[in-house]
């Protein structure tokens, strides 16, 4: 792919791979500003490259993912020094209706983070789940699990 065209598509793609990079930074502005410049720099030196084997957008997608998992251990290894981690739920408050936004961003927060992620490639970056699942680097048969039991236990949390 040309210089021109991976700047095109990139420009075309900016907005749905910035809301991809919130949802692996935890929703953290900055954090997701960083992960998305380092995901360019990446591309733009070639440490990361199209193969053509997926829709660019699922490859784009797949690259700001490990990327922030990348990242991610480097801090866990770095800062914590610990190679174990564990998170613990917090308790899911529902409320009226103007507060479903929120309610939804504190359950799939708790959720496992296969389920999490399949989740937010399908309802908020609009891929289907077989391009989650590239993305994700799992079979298709794992990402409709993930889906499922991710909509499942939504359900159940949010008392839907």
């Amino acid at each position: 792919m040309d210089q021109e065209v991976l700047e095109r598509e990139l420009r075309a793609l900016q907005s749905a791979s910035f809301g991809w990079a919130m949802a692996c930074s935890d929703y953290r502005r900055d954090d997701a500003e960083d992960l998305l410049q380092t995901v360019y720099l990446k591309i733009i030196d070639g440490r990361a490259h199209f193969d053509c084997k997926s829709s660019f957008k699922t490859w784009l997608f797949s690259v700001i993912r490990l990327t922030a998992k990348e990242r991610y251990r480097r801090i866990l290894r770095d800062k914590l020094g610990l190679l174990f981690f564990a998170t613990r739920p917090t308790a899911l408050v529902t409320g009226p209706a103007g507060e479903d936004a929120f309610c939804l961003r504190a359950a799939l927060k708790v959720l496992p983070p296969r389920q999490r992620e399949v989740l937010e490639l399908v309802f908020y970056q609009d891929l289907s789940i077989e391009e989650a699942a590239v993305a994700m680097g799992v079979s298709v048969g794992s990402a409709r699990t993930h889906y499922e039991r991710g909509k499942q236990r939504l359900r159940r949390d949010l008392g839907w």
